[in-house]
Formats: structure tokens, C-alpha cells, sequence
């Protein structure tokens, strides 16, 4: 009989950003393939697509339906193995499993960092550490990507198995420098000047990612940084009061918001530093990027920029208070080239020798081979 898999998140397009290798992997062992979320995108090594009607607001009473719709799969797909994602997919897909666990199906569930963790707001933990620990006691492997949340899950929850693994992986072969020529042509297929100095920043632009901060720091140096820029990439609901900010500052000239992109590698190779403004972070994908880029990075401090960031080796921590302290490692560095050149090659070596695919790849499968021999589908190749 096949194996089958059924990976879970919120909405698809989280698949077909971080996941890829991990359902192609499984393809190359012969499994069936199954994805369930909300949305409607082609993902390829898929063998069967839900799209389900999971909303982020745990209150939202279409995830009523949402939960029902997972529990037909589940209960009729008999997986083997079910490896969950996002708070809400995560949740949903756990209680939807509680029968199939019976029945032997393993279930994983990936934290891509919690919302209770040090320093968050006491209404997060009131919201979200109640339901993850009684969640964890549904849970085969709870699989936590940086070293904050692993040992705060290891004192507080009681999953089967507690894991560690860096986060979902940079392909440092795709996101990799560029010579300099491609890079001056690139800047100048996009509009920019050789000697323009461009920060950049893509995030959604919501509370916890606080780009209000990052302009109102390159707003402090901007007449100490004639020929700088700032690219901000990304939709969402604080997006217009970032513009209206912009504009009071009268640097609406200099920040570029550039909305949705699908061409990050491109972007990341005419930038010359990459920035980070947010409060909390698992394991940014955003920085991981930018730093395979050879980006050196000015980042606010949080548990997942920590687990990136070696203070003043590839890059720069600073308190979220300390905007001043972070718009002068912006002029320094706009002063700098021989210390972006520094900086940014120790970043890329970071991400290479510990959080490129292959390496977390091989991590994961770890995790995934011994449930498959526990299942009795044997010994599995590395590969």
C-alpha cells in the first residue's frame, strides 16, 4: 500500500514559499503527497489539494467548517503521517487528527515561532500558550526552529517528542551575490544609480513588523546619506500610514514601497544592507535571504534575529527603543564598504554552513525516517 502525507498550513501560499524540497523529498520515496490549506495556488509534487477555508482569527466561524473539511480528509485518507503548519493550520489539523492518532498516523507540528515567548504582550500568553499546551499533548513531534522556543516548549509543554531544526531552509545557491557588473546593470533595470545606497526591508506590513521604525531611523540620517535609499517590499494594513509617514518626513522620495514581489533574489542583489524592524520573529526567512545574499544586517533584537545575527560579526542588534543607535549603524555603513564586504561574507558563511536546504533537509529527515520505519515502510536512503 502507498504512504500517504498530508501536509497542513493557513493558506497554500505558504508551501509554495517555504516548502518545496520537503514535498519533493517525499515524492522521491514514493509517497502520495497531500496539502490542505486555504487558497487555490499549483504546487508542484502534489498528488491531491484541499482548499480549505481555514481564517487567521481563531474566532472566525468559517473555521467551524474549516475543521470539519480536515476531519473528512484525515478520516478518509488514512495518512501515515500528518506535519502541520501556522498557528491556525496547526490547531485545526491536531484536533482533526485526534481519531487518525489512534489509528497510528504520526502527527508533526512546526512552530514557526511562538506567540507567547519572552517579552511578548501578557495577552498572548492569556490567548495562545493555553491552547498550544493542551494542543501538545495531540502532538507526535513538535519541531521548533530556533533555541528560545526549544527550550521554552521543553519546560512548558508536553509533546512526545520536542525537536529542533533551523527553520525551513535557504537555498544559498539561488540566493547568492552577484558580480559587480550584474549588479550595476540589474540596479539600472530597476531605476536606481550605481552609486545609490539601498537599504532594504520585505515584510508585510503589520504592527509586529514595525516599519514605522526603520523610517522614522533613515528619516535621522537621511541628509547624512545623500545618494541612500530604502526599499520596503510588502502589502498589508499598515502599509498607507507607512506612506503617510513617509510624506509628513517629506523622504517619500527616498522610500521606495515596492508592494507584493515575486523577484526577491533580484532585489536582494542591487541592495547593499539589509534591515529588519520587527518585535517578534521565529526564524526570519526574509534576513536568512538577505544574508545568503552577502547583505551584512542592522536588525531590531528579538529571539529569531538572535539566533541569526553574531553582533558585530555579520551584522548589528539593537534594542527596539534605541532608533537613534540604529540609524547611525545605517550611516556607518553608508560610509563603509570595505565593512558591508566584511560583515555581509560572514553572514552568507552563517547561513551556508547551517541553515541552507540541504542542511535542514537532512535534519528533517531524521524526524520523518523514523516514523516511516516505525510504520514499517523500512530503511529509507539518505539522500
Amino acid at each position: 500500500m502507498v504512504q500517504k502525507i498530508l501536509f497542513s498550513a493557513t493558506v497554500d501560499y505558504h508551501f509554495k514559499a517555504f516548502h518545496l524540497p520537503y514535498l519533493k523529498w517525499f515524492k522521491e520515496q514514493g509517497w502520495d503527497v497531500h496539502v490542505a490549506a486555504s487558497g487555490e495556488i499549483e504546487l508542484p509534487y502534489v498528488d491531491q489539494k484541499y482548499n480549505i477555508p481555514i481564517q487567521r482569527s481563531p474566532i472566525d466561524k468559517k473555521n467551524i467548517q474549516a475543521y470539519r473539511q480536515f476531519k473528512k480528509i484525515i478520516d478518509d485518507n488514512q495518512y501515515n503521517i500528518i506535519h502541520c503548519h501556522t498557528p491556525m493550520g496547526g490547531a485545526l489539523t491536531r484536533l482533526a487528527a485526534i481519531k487518525a492518532r489512534k489509528h497510528g498516523a504520526k502527527v508533526i507540528y512546526t512552530a514557526h515561532g511562538f506567540h507567547f515567548c519572552k517579552g511578548a504582550p501578557l495577552m498572548n500568553w492569556l490567548m495562545y500558550y493555553p491552547v498550544e499546551k493542551v494542543l501538545a499533548h495531540l502532538t507526535d513531534s513538535l519541531i521548533t526552529i530556533n533555541e528560545e522556543d526549544y527550550h521554552l516548549a521543553q519546560r512548558k509543554l508536553k509533546a512526545a517528542s520536542i525537536e529542533l531544526v533551523h527553520g525551513v531552509g535557504v537555498d544559498s545557491e539561488e540566493f547568492k551575490p552577484v558580480p559587480y557588473k550584474e549588479k550595476i546593470a540589474l540596479r539600472k533595470s530597476y531605476g536606481y544609480r550605481p552609486d545609490d545606497f539601498l537599504f532594504i526591508y520585505p515584510a508585510e506590513f503589520n504592527a509586529n513588523k514595525n516599519q514605522q521604525f526603520l523610517i522614522h531611523a533613515f528619516n535621522l540620517v537621511k541628509n547624512k546619506m545623500p545618494n541612500a535609499r530604502l526599499l520596503l517590499a510588502g502589502e498589508g494594513a499598515g502599509l498607507d500610514n507607512c506612506k503617510k509617514m513617509a510624506k509628513q518626513m517629506e523622504i517619500q522620495s527616498k522610500v521606495d514601497f515596492l508592494g507584493f514581489r515575486r523577484d526577491m533574489k533580484q532585489l536582494l542583489s542591487i541592495s547593499d544592507v539589509g534591515v529588519g524592524s520587527s518585535l517578534r520573529e521565529g526564524l526570519p526567512v526574509n534576513i536568512m535571504e538577505a544574508m545568503a545574499c552577502e547583505l551584512p544586517i542592522i536588525a531590531v533584537e528579538n529571539r529569531g534575529h538572535r539566533e541569526l545575527i553574531d553582533h558585530d560579526v555579520n551584522g548589528w542588534l539593537i534594542s527596539k527603543d534605541e532608533v537613534i543607535e540604529f540609524s547611525r549603524k545605517m550611516q556607518v555603513l553608508a560610509n563603509n564598504r570595505e565593512l558591508i564586504e566584511q560583515l555581509g561574507k560572514e553572514g552568507r558563511r552563517t547561513i551556508v554552513g547551517k541553515y541552507n536546504v540541504p542542511k535542514v533537509l537532512n535534519q528533517k529527515k531524521v524526524i520523518y525516517q523514523s516514523y516511516m520505519k516505525e510504520e514499517g515502510v523500512g530503511e529509507w536512503a539518505v539522500r
